[in-house]
């Protein structure tokens, strides 16, 4: 791993709050995530299991968290199982966790080799009725691969066929959604190498550089700061490629006059930042871009304030939508006889901004969080209105990432990446 450690004591607090959630007389367990083949003997670059990580801190693979708070010995109560090491692996693949080490990492005192998973297991059922597993039942989830998670699961439920089963996913979706300080600061930290990255690239832009280029300095920034890299795949969109809501390309030249939408952002210690900047490829924005560039600032700024305690999603998404409407009547873009006939179920700002306002940011970048509930304190959330305008061959998104606060107005984590027209075309300059 590229990052720095992090302290146990996060992860100490996040098995505690999983826990503490847990039925009488239950076990749960997750599963690393595979490494996933390409061909021949080539692999995609391993990324771990979110929700491992977030109880253990273990970013390796062929790892399992077991939880039984309620075990008759304490050895038993919360173990994690790793893929022995030795100096074979330690030559070809590189050095993986130890005991002592897994210890460090995550605080767990009972670490076994994975050779051993099945006989402790076996013990531990004995003395459970109920067991937690963990599906994935994110809103936006469309996996059809079958996951290590997915191969234990089946297994499980055909060695152990008596046994109740529950859901790891419920408790989840509300604990990972409220931060804890020091993850605050690890997307903060995200958001910091974002900036730097977004800081280099600015001087960089000309007429004729080409959208590759420019992913290729973020990335050069964002690596060269501990990041493994993007937390998701850039969007480097220039001219009417920005009014493809998920143009990945990027390998387009930047022609004079147009402005480019650069939806990318860094992860640290995968946790994720997310930003989208919308700026000019000569370095000014004509008139009207600069009207529609403001609007969707305007609209960015008021929908931040909304996200306090005991706000509902739902409800906050439709005053979104009204001042969107609003700044569309201003710029032209629709008139009041197609809002006095819009359909409500597609209102008549979605012909131009067609996509939600904000998600739940975190280990996963659209991350947990269950959208029914109202908003708490320490949940982050994007705020990324834009305006797509395909007759005019442009479009503008921004989005910060900020943190809901117990009282006042939300933490914005991205405040100090350049946002405002003078400053951008005043950085372009160099």
């Amino acid at each position: 791993m590229k990052y720095l450690p992090i302290d146990k004591n996060l992860f100490v607090k996040n098995r505690r709050k999983f826990t503490s959630q847990m039925k009488p007389s239950s076990v749960a367990v997750f599963n690393s995530n595979d490494i996933y083949p390409v061909s021949a003997d080539s692999t995609l670059p391993f990324a771990q299991h979110r929700d491992i990580f977030y109880l253990t801190g273990v970013d390796q693979e062929e790892s399992i968290l077991l939880l039984c708070p309620d075990a008759p010995y304490e050895h038993l109560r919360e173990i994690l199982f790793l893929r022995e090491t030795n100096e074979h692996i330690a030559v070809w693949e590189g050095e993986k966790l130890t005991k002592e080490r897994a210890y460090e990492v995550s605080g767990i005192k009972s670490v076994f080799w994975l050779s051993d998973f099945e006989k402790v297991l076996k013990e531990v059922m004995t003395y459970v009725e109920i067991m937690y597993i963990n599906t994935n039942e994110h809103y936006r989830q469309n996996v059809e691969v079958e996951t290590r998670e997915d191969r234990f699961v089946k297994w499980w439920k055909a060695k152990y066929p008596a046994h109740q089963v529950a859901k790891s996913n419920t408790i989840l979706q509300y604990i990972r959604s409220i931060k804890e300080p020091e993850e605050i600061d690890l997307i903060r930290h995200a958001c910091s190498i974002t900036e730097r990255g977004f800081r280099r690239v600015l001087p960089f832009v000309k007429p004729g550089v080409t959208e590759y280029e420019i992913e290729a300095e973020f990335l050069h920034e964002f690596v060269r700061n501990r990041s493994k890299g993007f937390a998701y795949t850039p969007i480097i969109a220039s001219g009417n490629n920005a009014n493809v809501l998920h143009y990945i390309e990027n390998n387009q030249i930047c022609r004079e006059g147009d402005l480019i939408l650069l939806d990318l952002a860094a992860e640290y210690a995968n946790y994720s930042s997310d930003m989208t900047r919308t700026i000019p490829v000569s370095g000014t924005y004509n008139a009207r871009q600069k009207a529609v560039y403001n609007a969707v600032l305007r609209v960015k700024n008021e929908a931040t304030e909304m996200l306090t305690p005991g706000t509902l999603w739902k409800e906050y998404h439709k005053e979104v939508g009204k001042l969107m409407t609003s700044e569309l009547l201003g710029l032209g873009l629709i008139d009041k006889a197609d809002v006095q006939n819009e359909n409500p179920d597609w209102p008549a700002y979605k012909k131009y901004f067609m996509h939600g306002t904000s998600h739940h940011l975190g280990l996963d970048t659209h991350d947990y969080g269950l959208l029914h509930l109202p908003m708490e304190a320490n949940m982050v959330f994007t705020v990324e209105p834009g305006i797509y305008i395909p007759e005019e061959k442009f479009g503008i998104r921004l989005e910060d990432n900020v943190v809901v606060q117990e009282s006042g107005a939300p933490l914005n984590l991205m405040a100090n990446i350049p946002i405002e027209i003078e400053e951008i075309e005043e950085l372009m300059r160099g």
